[in-house]
């Protein structure tokens, strides 16, 4: 994408699943011409299934329904769940799915991590909810706080020319990508708000950095305050050192993070950086209420972003991830009450005493943390850089779960 600043948006928060889900749903349900999706989780619980539910009837009634899903984040899906979606006519396509070996999952790295849904070209969703029923409320205490936006004006064209674009990379050709794109939608959708914003996406190709590099240059230019909420917090050695001069500048930084993680070493890994950046004069809030999964962020009045890309090793450097970055004083105010009610009413602030005292053993780490972070990016670069597989499935879905054909992506 060439991350250039669209204006005439409208753009609105959607908190957890209670906000998420029925506009998602009751967009299918009014789709006309298309819907596009692609999510990193869908499990067969009962947010997956009225999504297959939804899916089906558009696709029965004469609507164009494309589906991505992750390998490794939907790997359980059963034959009668695609078969269902697949009979109606829905295309269903995996993102490298891989084998297992001694039932582990080992196709860990390079993830299609985005959540993204367009319809008829003219409404889109991008954010970190999954669909899945751990991110609504009556899942019980390891339900997930998290956050998306629903996306309306000239950004949705693309967005929607990104997914169709995503779709063609994985077989289809630029051919159809061209007609699918003339006979899916206006070329061009009318102003619908004041918003300005950017769609950024991170790849292992071309976009290898982008969304780091709009949080970089948001921390640097900021004056006042700088607010983000993100699950997996273990960013390279340039966001905290640009995090750090902020502070010192006397700029308002405050992050929040998981105090009760949905895995432990991620809290591990955090606490680890608490001493760098509290004596720089960060603060740190603990968000104990239940998970926090969101991916958000805001710089003094206007900046702001959320999407799919957390600050740490694999989304900064492996995974796929879509963001929206949006320059709008109403969406930064909303955000900003919305992380100051969480830090107030659901955060534990850490304080410097409240961490262990320095010892021989934590400087140590704490020099080959400091490099570890520094050079991390150039290092996952020797990984295997195998070009993931993305598998239709066609219907009638062969029994045994296999894809009748496989493409690159």
């Amino acid at each position: 994408m060439g991350n250039r600043w669209v204006g005439g948006n409208r753009v609105e928060l959607l908190e957890n699943g209670e906000q998420f889900f029925p506009r998602v749903f009751d967009a299918i349900r009014h789709a006309q011409r298309e819907v596009i999706i692609e999510t990193f989780i869908l499990f067969e619980d009962k947010v997956g299934k009225e999504l297959h539910g939804a899916l089906r009837a558009a696709a029965q009634r004469g609507v164009k329904v494309d589906l991505m899903v992750d390998g490794f984040g939907s790997p359980d899906l059963s034959d009668e769940f695609i078969e269902g979606l697949t009979s109606a006519g829905v295309k269903v396509r995996v993102f490298d799915p891989g084998q297992r070996f001694l039932g582990q999952r080992l196709n860990v790295f390079r993830r299609m991590h985005r959540k993204i849904m367009v319809v008829d070209g003219t409404r889109a969703f991008v954010g970190g909810i999954n669909f899945s029923a751990d991110h609504v409320m009556d899942f019980g205490p390891k339900a997930k706080q998290d956050y998306a936006v629903e996306l309306a004006g000239p950004i949705v064209t693309e967005i929607h020319r990104f997914v169709l674009r995503a779709i063609a990379i994985g077989g289809k050709g630029h051919g159809w990508f061209r007609r699918r794109l003339r006979a899916a939608a206006p070329h061009d959708n009318a102003p619908a708000g004041d918003a300005e914003v950017q769609f950024v996406t991170r790849d292992n190709r071309r976009h290898t950095n982008d969304i780091e590099r709009h949080y970089r240059a948001a921390i640097r230019s900021a004056r006042q305050r700088i607010v983000i909420a993100n699950a997996y917090f273990f960013p390279g050695y340039r966001l905290i050192k640009e995090m750090r001069r902020a502070a010192r500048r006397g700029v308002d930084v405050r992050l929040i993070l998981q105090g009760e993680p949905d895995m432990q070493i991620v809290k591990t890994a955090a606490s680890m950086l608490y001493h760098h950046l509290l004596h720089a004069g960060v603060r740190i809030y603990e968000y104990c209420e239940r998970p926090l999964h969101g991916k958000v962020a805001l710089a003094d009045e206007q900046w702001s972003t959320v999407g799919s890309s957390n600050l740490d090793p694999l989304s900064l450097s492996l995974n796929l991830e879509a963001n929206v970055v949006v320059r709008d004083r109403a969406f930064n105010q909303l955000m900003s009450e919305r992380l100051d009610r969480l830090m107030r009413d659901h955060c534990q602030q850490i304080q410097t005493s409240d961490l262990t005292e320095w010892s021989g053993w934590r400087l140590v780490r704490s020099f080959f943390l400091f490099h570890l972070l520094r050079w991390y990016p150039s290092w996952v670069g020797w990984l295997p850089r195998h070009a993931p597989r993305l598998h239709p499935l066609e219907a009638p879905a062969p029994r045994g779960g296999g894809a009748t054909q496989t493409d690159t992506a």
